[in-house]
């Protein structure tokens, strides 16, 4: 006798979820439940609409991980990474990783270098300002000086958690503007802006304007020079939040990081160049002395006291359990070879976009995986923002914006070579970029611009 199979009360098979998906409320709590199956359909279709990440040329964010890595994820986001007491094993393992950045990092003790996970490297770069500018206040309390006045020295190139340091925690901005060719800090600028209200200069390990390292021993030389003919002592943060995982496998000799006596504290993001999914970001200082004590909290949490030191208090260990994986994983030796394939890609690509025609290199990927160009000045029919919508019909989402001060008048494109890119997948954006020409010089005029074309800030 054939036996007719009821289905549960309110779930939903394979054949008709579909069927079952009515108009959910998107600016307010449902009244009643709904199965878990049609709930998840819902927003797995909403979020079709988003654009691919593995074609997104604009962020420097990890868009891969290994399966592994990806496992390893799935089972450690419930664990809160600030209950140490409880998870003692992946605080044993972010402590690793802070060991191991201090090494890389050449920390002139890397036992002493003390550090922390963040939630990605801008939260780490506030940390590192906060020190500065509390290491400066104890400094001018001590000297029975006024402490009202503080102000940080940096390019105009800055990601913008630099800004929103100085305007949160009250310090005034120095920047020192693009000139010519010259797309990020000069030394000498930025010590002529430096008085005794200075509570630090951030040199950047990594432009994301165009991918340049800025000259950080050449800051530390002239800070130098600055104390020998001054007296002031000014210290250097290093925002490496991609270059501090590129520079030291492919370009050792480059001595930007604690191998400068001037440079007390510096921040990357694990998230970029770490090869981590978002978002993790890392801070080590040169030692205990340029992390004030006052700053560290010891708090009674769950049936322990631990220390903590963030502007975040609760979040997942997950990121910082990949970052191990991926240490553990790769080793020295993997993170040169992928980094040095991204440099390749890079640079074969961006050969490949000038050998089109229309377009000039600005930066030829020479330090970071990553590139900037420009169209010709003598096309005036379309430019970059052109581009970069024609580009984005195929899915590519390619970054057009203009430069900062003094350079208002240089509008170019970005791209941003990450794991996951290949050599392959570089081919099929310079065949649909040539396939978008065509179209491009037969405009009378451009179509956009920078406030109304595809832009991004990253």
């Amino acid at each position: 006798m054939a036996v007719k199979k009821t289905k549960r009360a309110g779930a939903a098979s394979v054949g008709d979820v579909f069927a079952e998906v009515g108009r959910a409320p998107r600016r307010r709590i449902p009244d009643d439940e709904m199965d878990p199956e049609v709930a998840y359909q819902i927003v797995h279709d909403e979020l079709m609409l988003d654009g691919n990440a593995r074609l997104n040329l604009a962020t420097f964010v990890s868009t891969w991980m290994e399966p592994q890595a990806q496992r390893l994820m799935a089972e450690t986001f419930d664990k809160n990474m600030i209950n140490k007491d409880e998870y003692p094993q992946t605080a044993e393992m972010e402590m690793r990783c802070i060991d191991m950045l201090g090494r890389l990092w050449h920390a002139p003790d890397p036992d002493d270098a003390p550090g922390c996970s963040t939630t990605g490297s801008s939260e780490a770069a506030m940390l590192g300002g906060l020190a500065m500018k509390r290491r400066w206040q104890d400094a001018r309390r001590a000297a029975g000086k006024p402490i009202d006045r503080p102000n940080i020295v940096m390019g105009i190139n800055v990601q913008v958690c630099w800004e929103k340091f100085a305007r949160y925690w009250d310090v005034e901005p120095r920047t020192v503007p693009m000139e010519g060719d010259r797309f990020h800090i000069d030394p000498d600028e930025a010590a002529a802006l430096c008085d005794e209200n200075t509570i630090g200069v951030v040199a950047i390990l990594g432009s994301t304007y165009d991918g340049s390292y800025e000259p950080v021993a050449k800051v530390c030389r002239t800070l130098d020079r600055l104390q020998e003919r001054t007296g002031l002592d000014v210290p250097v943060h290093v925002d490496a939040a991609s270059g501090g995982f590129v520079a030291p496998f492919l370009d050792p000799d480059i001595e930007w990081d604690f191998r400068q006596d001037r440079v007390v504290s510096i921040n990357a993001s694990g998230h970029k160049y770490g090869l981590v999914a978002p978002g993790v970001g890392w801070i080590v200082w040169r030692d205990e002395e340029h992390l004030p004590e006052e700053l560290i909290f010891q708090v009674n949490y769950l049936g322990d006291v631990m220390p903590t030191f963030a502007l975040n208090f609760s979040r997942p260990g997950s990121q910082v359990v990949a970052q191990y994986y991926n240490f553990v994983r790769l080793g020295f030796a993997g993170y040169r070879r992928i980094q040095q394939y991204a440099r390749d890609v890079a640079q074969d690509l961006a050969r490949e976009v000038e050998r089109l025609g229309p377009f000039e290199l600005v930066t030829r990927a020479e330090d970071l995986p990553v590139f900037a160009f420009k169209v010709r000045d003598d096309i005036t029919n379309f430019n970059v923002f052109d581009v970069s919508d024609a580009v984005r019909e195929r899915g590519w989402q390619v970054p057009a914006y203009t430069f900062p001060a003094n350079r208002e008048d240089l509008a170019v494109l970005r791209v941003v070579v990450k794991r996951g890119f290949t050599h392959d997948v570089a081919g099929l954006f310079i065949a649909d970029l040539k396939r978008q020409l065509p179209r491009l010089e037969r405009q009378a005029e451009p179509h956009d611009d920078a406030e109304h074309g595809a832009g991004f800030r990253h």
